[in-house]
């Protein structure tokens, strides 16, 4: 900022601009992270399962969230070798210009977020801004693109969480109506529907199979 501020003549304004903008790209590096890749799928749908389970916070984030992260990069594994292959390598190299650069990342991660957004949520965020209708996905401006992108993946994640629920709430209705049929009315439902739970959960090998249908879920 004190290179803006000081700054003499063109070159060094321009050189402190890139100072600026690699500095604003680093503080917000983790939240595009986050709104434009299956990062926040993931993490949701783990997050529910943990709660539908009745263990709320176990596993603890600390776990939770590097999971979500890995399997992340798992499931955009290709669309990260490009980015490095074209953006990142050639930019740490010097062959490319920071925007060259920014324009080669942004190429694939714009390709995945079209793939994995409801036309409806589109349409919904363009009317909302008054632009007209584009012909096509390519020129969908990136603040329309990233929101949508966002509202598809809450609504794929809650989608597949409540689907996850309904799976845990069959054994506590059973467990709940057992306790009732034999008169076990003081007995706490819970008590007797966790390991029970746990012990399917164990059984199907449930973290596999969750897993295998996030990574699935995603139109890559």
């Amino acid at each position: 900022m004190q290179q803006l501020l000081t700054a003499q003549g063109p070159d060094q304004l321009a050189s402190g601009l890139h100072i600026l903008l690699a500095l604003t790209l680093m503080a917000l590096a983790p939240a595009i992270l986050v709104l434009t890749t299956g990062f926040t799928r993931i993490l949701i749908v783990l997050a529910f399962c943990r709660q539908a389970l009745g263990t709320p916070n176990i596993p603890p984030n600390i776990v939770l969230i590097p999971l979500a992260g890995f399997l992340t990069l798992i499931s955009m594994g290709p669309m990260v070798d490009e980015i490095y292959t074209n953006a990142l390598q050639p930019a740490m190299a010097g062959k490319l210009a920071p925007m060259a650069a920014y324009e080669a990342a942004a190429t694939p991660l714009r390709g995945f977020m079209q793939k994995n957004t409801r036309q409806k949520d589109l349409g919904l965020l363009i009317q909302a801004s008054r632009l007209p209708r584009p012909a096509n996905l390519e020129q969908v401006p990136d603040r329309i693109l990233i929101p949508a992108f966002v509202l598809s993946e809450l609504k794929a994640a809650f989608t597949m969480g409540f689907a996850l629920f309904l799976a845990f709430l069959a054994v506590d209705l059973v467990v709940a109506g057992v306790l009732m049929a034999l008169g076990m009315f003081m007995v706490p439902p819970m008590s007797i529907s966790l390991p029970i739970k746990l012990l399917l959960f164990v059984l199907v090998d449930g973290w596999s199979l969750i897993s295998q249908s996030l990574l699935g879920s995603f139109v890559t």
